[in-house]
């Protein structure tokens, strides 16, 4: 073979492996507050069908926010996954992502779970309901969240500290529903019923009724569940305890909250870090979440799992989780003037 003929072969060679060695670095750079065992398995199975290679970050969710605030258009983030509208919405608001018009989205995951302009989309469902203690609450005594300020309930109730996003959450929607004063009246009256001053994250509210500090524990389902699949004897004697209640059925329907994601505003793979979003979404993704991690599916085609489905079937609250975030400071200095410690 002559040298041209070698130099032709040697250019054909090259443009035709060109698409191999493009689809090889093919990648997406994912901040998330989801830990590590939560969110890998699904990742590694995105890049074995699309060979995009998915670099992950994870760390605390406020931490992450701060990381993209302070590194700006350098953030290599291209996908922030994190827990709560209240904090998505923050990102927003803290101009950090960008909005993303996906059919797929749109189609997949109802309007009420997502930003109104696409800045965030949800990707699992997380129930905030009233957790009782078997044998000591007659659940005909239940009936909403509102109820449970009545005097009845006094040194009753666990439930953690103001400085929770869920529980910031959880008195947005109140506000939503019942306006600030009687909001603010409402909780001023649930802070009388406290068993004792907020400690701990929710599955210390779980242990303590269990252990019989109170009766009744405020508490996302996600953490009972992995307390009842812990490999910890202690923890899964003290979540056997309990019973799920789901709260103004009659009304609204019980408060639910997302772990959702946006594209990051200084995304420079976008459109890889859209394809991973809308994965997350796909049916395969939103049923591994629900066995997993003990989460609902955003998706109403795909069923929940065993142990979700055995705590009943429910009515939701089907206020925006935007308006969660909106509300955030209302329900921050709300939760002060009422002495939520």
């Amino acid at each position: 073979m002559s040298f041209p003929s070698k130099l032709t072969y040697l250019l054909l060679s090259l443009c035709l492996l060109a698409p191999t060695l493009a689809l090889g670095m093919e990648e997406v750079n994912l901040y998330s507050a989801r830990k590590e065992k939560l969110i890998k398995p699904v990742l590694d199975q995105f890049t074995e069908e699309t060979g995009i290679t998915v670099n992950l970050v994870t760390g605390k969710a406020d931490a992450l926010l701060q990381r993209l605030q302070s590194e700006g258009r350098n953030s290599p983030a291209d996908l922030l996954i994190t827990t709560d509208a209240g904090r998505l919405h923050r990102a927003k608001r803290a101009g950090v992502t960008q909005a993303v018009d996906s059919s797929v989205l749109n189609e997949l995951v109802p309007a009420s779970f997502r930003d109104p302009e696409g800045h965030w989309y949800g990707l699992s469902l997380r129930a905030r309901p009233i957790l009782y203690v078997k044998g000591k609450v007659e659940p005909s005594t239940l009936s909403s969240y509102e109820s449970l300020a009545d005097p009845g309930w006094k040194g009753n109730i666990c439930i953690r500290s103001s400085n929770n996003i869920y529980n910031q959450s959880l008195v947005a929607s109140m506000i939503a529903a019942n306006g600030v004063e009687a909001t603010e009246q409402w909780a001023s009256a649930l802070v009388k019923n406290f068993a004792r001053p907020p400690k701990g994250g929710d599955r210390d509210q779980i242990k303590a009724a269990a252990a019989g500090i109170c009766d009744i524990a405020i508490a996302n389902t996600y953490y009972l569940a992995g307390m009842l699949t812990s490999k910890d004897a202690a923890q899964r004697e003290a979540a056997e305890k309990m019973a799920v209640y789901w709260p103004n059925q009659q009304a609204r329907g019980a408060h639910f909250n997302i772990s959702g994601a946006s594209v990051t505003l200084a995304a420079k793979n976008r459109e890889n870090a859209i394809r991973l979003l809308e994965y997350l979404v796909s049916k395969d993704s939103q049923a591994w979440y629900a066995k997993t991690n003990g989460e609902y599916p955003v998706r109403s085609d795909v069923e929940p799992g065993d142990l979700l489905k055995s705590w009943g079937e429910f009515k939701m609250d089907t206020l925006n989780m935007g308006r969660l975030g909106e509300l955030n400071p209302d329900a921050v200095r709300l939760m002060d003037r009422a002495g939520w410690k």
